[in-house]
Formats: C-alpha cells, sequence, structure tokens
C-alpha cells in the first residue's frame, strides 16, 4: 500500500523503493504516529468528516494496534516504505474504507512533524529525569568528603587549592544548565504542527488549539510552510544532547586522570571498570571512556543534521528523512550515557590523602601568599613578584612551603609578616575564600545548601 499513485502510470523501481525506504528506522515512531491518529481522528469526528461510531471504530483499532506495536512481529515481513503507511495499511485492514478518510486534510509532512515531537518530548523528560539522577550523586558525593583538600587545576598545572565538594559542583553547575536547555528545547519541540498540511494549512475546519489540548501541546504552530521545512527543534534538542556529552566527556576526562596511578585519587568501583585479557594488575575506567568515546557520535549526529538543513529550499524535502538515525543515535547515546554516568559517581570513592599531599608538596598556595602581601598594602604585580622569587628559590632548593618558617619568609622579603606563614598551609588560603561562589568553608556549604534546594526544585 502506498499513500500515493494516482499520477503515475508505472510504480517505482526496485532500487528506488529499497533506496527511499525509512521503515526500519522510522518504526521507533509508531506509538507516536498511532497516538497521533487517535487524536486526529476525534478532531475528524468534530469537523465532520467522521461520524461519532467511525471515530469510536477508529480509535478502538489504533489502541489494540498500540498494543501490538510494542513488540516485533507487528513489523514482520513489513514492505511498506514508512511507519506511516503501514499503520494505515494495517487500519484498513480491521476497519476497511473507514481507514481511507484518516488522512483526509493530513499530509505525511505535519504527520512526520507531530510524530517526532510526541517521541522527542519523551526523551527529552526521560534525559533530564536522568540528569537530576546525576546531580543528586554528584550532591551525595560531596557531603561525603565535604574538608578534602585537592588542587585545582589550570593548563593541567597546579594552580591553587580548592575544596573537593567545590569541584564537584562545578559539575553540577555544567548539568545544572543542561537540565535547563534541554527544558528550553522542549519548550519548542511541545507545539502542534497538525492542521499545516502539505505546506499550505489544511482546507478542513480543525480546532487546532482543541488537537494540542488533546495531544498535551503548550500550543499550536504559527506557519504552515515553516512548519514543513522546520527541523530547529530537532536541532534544539541534539545541541543540548550534544553540550551534555561535552560535560559528560570532560567529567570522563578528569576521572580517567584522577583514578590512575600517577594521581591516585579516586578508586573506581569494581562493577564500572574492567580487566585486561594479558595484563593481571589492570583495572580499566572502561566506563569512563565509552562515556568520552561517545560524545564523539552525538557531536556527529548534530553536524550532520546542522549540514543536512543549511542549504534546503522552502519547504519539505525528501531530505529531512534522515533527520531521525541521527535524533534516535543521539538520544540513545545520551540517555545510556547519563545512566552509566551516575554509577560512576555512586560508586567511585575519593581517597583524600594524595590530592592533599598534591597541595602541600606544590606550590599551589603561591597566590594566597601574593593576596596577603597584596591584603597589607603591597601593590598586587610587587607581591606577584616577591612570591614569584620566593617559588624559584624554593624551586632551586627544593623546598617546599611547608620548609618555610615565618622567620624564613621574612627574611627573604621584608614584606612578609609573621602572620603570613600561616598562607602556607592550604586550608588558610581556602579560608580566605568566602566570596559567593568561592571555595571558602562557608561559601561552598552554603553553595551545597542552594544546589539541593535548585535540585529539589527541578523535581
Amino acid at each position: 500500500m502506498k499513500l500515493w499513485g494516482g499520477r503515475f502510470e508505472a510504480g517505482p523501481s526496485e532500487v528506488f523503493e529499497r533506496f527511499s525506504g525509512s521503515l526500519h528506522f522510522d518504526k521507533r515512531l509508531a506509538d507516536a504516529d498511532i497516538r497521533g491518529s487517535q487524536a486526529y481522528a476525534r478532531a475528524l469526528e468534530r469537523a465532520g468528516v467522521l461520524s461519532p461510531e467511525e471515530r469510536e471504530t477508529a480509535v478502538a483499532a489504533f489502541e489494540a494496534m498500540r498494543a501490538e506495536a510494542r513488540w516485533p512481529a507487528f513489523f514482520e515481513g513489513a514492505e511498506d516504505e514508512d511507519v506511516h503507511t503501514l499503520i494505515i495499511r494495517k487500519l484498513k485492514e480491521r476497519i476497511g474504507v473507514i481507514a481511507d478518510k484518516i488522512h483526509t486534510g493530513r499530509s505525511r509532512n505535519d504527520q512526520v512533524s507531530l510524530d517526532i515531537r510526541l517521541w522527542l518530548r519523551e526523551e527529552i523528560d526521560a534525559a533530564r529525569d536522568l540528569l537530576r539522577g546525576l546531580l543528586a550523586a554528584l550532591l551525595e558525593m560531596a557531603r561525603r568528603d565535604s574538608q578534602a583538600i585537592v588542587p585545582g587545576y589550570t593548563h593541567t598545572r597546579r594552580a591553587q587549592p580548592v575544596l573537593w565538594p567545590h569541584y564537584l559542583l562545578a559539575y553540577f553547575e555544567m548539568f545544572a544548565r543542561d537540565y535547563e536547555r534541554l527544558g528550553e528545547a522542549r519548550s519548542r519541540v511541545n507545539v502542534l504542527p497538525i492542521g499545516s498540511g502539505a505546506l499550505a494549512g489544511s482546507a478542513f475546519p480543525f480546532d487546532r488549539e482543541a488537537i494540542a489540548r488533546d495531544l498535551g501541546f503548550d500550543g499550536i504552530t504559527k506557519n504552515s510552510m515553516d512548519v514543513s521545512g522546520d527541523r530547529d527543534f530537532a536541532l534544539d534538542f541534539l545541541h543540548g544532547a550534544a553540550m551534555t556529552m561535552l560535560h559528560l566527556s570532560r567529567l570522563a576526562e578528569d576521572w580517567i586522570l584522577y583514578s590512575g596511578e600517577e594521581y591516585g585519587w579516586l578508586e573506581l568501583g569494581d562493577g564500572v571498570t574492567s580487566g585486561s585479557s594479558m595484563m593481571p594488575q589492570k583495572k580499566n575506567p572502561d566506563s569512563l571512556e565509552l562515556i568520552r568515546g561517545k560524545c564523539g557520535a552525538v557531536f556527529g549526529d548534530y553536524s550532520a543534521l546542522f549540514l543536512l538543513m543549511k542549504g534546503l529550499p522552502m519547504t519539505y524535502n525528501r531530505d529531512m528523512q534522515e533527520d531521525k538515525p541521527r535524533l534516535f543515535d543521539a538520544a540513545d547515546q545520551l540517555r545510556g550515557s547519563l545512566q552509566m554516568a551516575r554509577v560512576v559517581v555512586e560508586t567511585t570513592r575519593l581517597k583524600p590523602a594524595p590530592p592533599l599531599a598534591a597541595v602541600q608538596e606544590s606550590w599551589a598556595v603561591a597566590t594566597d601568599l601574593a593576596d596577603a602581601l597584596a591584603r597589607s598594602g603591597v601593590p598586587f604585580h610587587q607581591a606577584h613578584k616577591i612570591v614569584g622569587r620566593l617559588v624559584l628559590e624554593s624551586v632551586r632548593e627544593a623546598k617546599k612551603p611547608s620548609d618555610w618558617t615565618a622567620e624564613a619568609l621574612a627574611r627573604f622579603d621584608a614584606a612578609f609578616t609573621p602572620e603570613m606563614a600561616r598562607y602556607l598551609r592550604p586550608e588558610e588560603g581556602i579560608r580566605a575564600r568566602e566570596i559567593a561562589g568561592g571555595t571558602g568553608p562557608h561559601a561552598v556549604a552554603g553553595a551545597l545548601e542552594e544546589a539541593a534546594r535548585r535540585l529539589e526544585r527541578m523535581r
């Protein structure tokens, strides 16, 4: 069965049918297509196209098909060009000529847009739910070692000491933005395209607002030509997915390094690591490496659809059929990576001693000393040079901050006063950074409480 054909003297070639068919991937839209068609049947009744009895027959048949479409047997042996044709064919096998009325005033263009929006709305909700779980796991981890001190890095070099929960809250902020970003994408997904027809709008008097309410949409689209050629909403989702994967990849990169022997900060759970077929001692961070690797796939999906759309003339073009593999793949990769990341966070433990030792044996406290000098009245650029000379001499003599005393600092430069020696200890510099958003203990404790309140509001 085809939804077109009267214009043609001959059917499509076997090569073209094989090349253009999409049922093998768009069958994932079956449930969305059926739910959309049920709402459309109710709209056809309100428009006087279907009688109440015909509408009832169609909706009941669709409901039976919804249950069957959850199983592979529903699609076995199907040679239809796409899922929409398959469902209409199966509907006609059940209810006969009534099925021929279902497409009245509707194009596959607005039908496909509806199906994708219904499916994508649920995928976004699922991704945001997984993000909430990941955010909760990060907060729990932050509370578990709330006083631990680790080096913060710039250029992969030890920079300044920070509290461990301050580091974790940085990722909380990234993923919280992803949660918001996907919510914004959802708002653009959640408008009803039905009634737009192929490109000029339907000639039948549908109450589009009523259809929108029926399907839980926030409103209706404003221009039928825009609907026919629009995949901005899909790109909005792919952007949100790509940004989330970018942040997951950065976390993965950090933890791959921090769990290695050269850092030794983190112990990854056995359930998220694997061994080597040759080397008995290995405990490999495969879960994190796979998250990092899958990031590239989602970036590729985003780029592919972006490039697909860039040169298309108004309105619908068959190129747009290729949007679905990109969306399906990105949604699958995102969902799987978020699930994996949460398990990694829940089963990873910080070993506080190695990162604290990394701070103590380095000169990560140098900025704290320079700030202390600046607070005493020394111009900061001068303070920077004084501490820079101190670090240089220490490096030459292999001296750590703890090797210096107040007296030795004063002998090095008279600008150092005895009380400044306390900033040779990383916890003192951290206590000085109580500015909002900083790593001071009170600031971090407040940030943890505020993050917990934000998480609760997300629920």
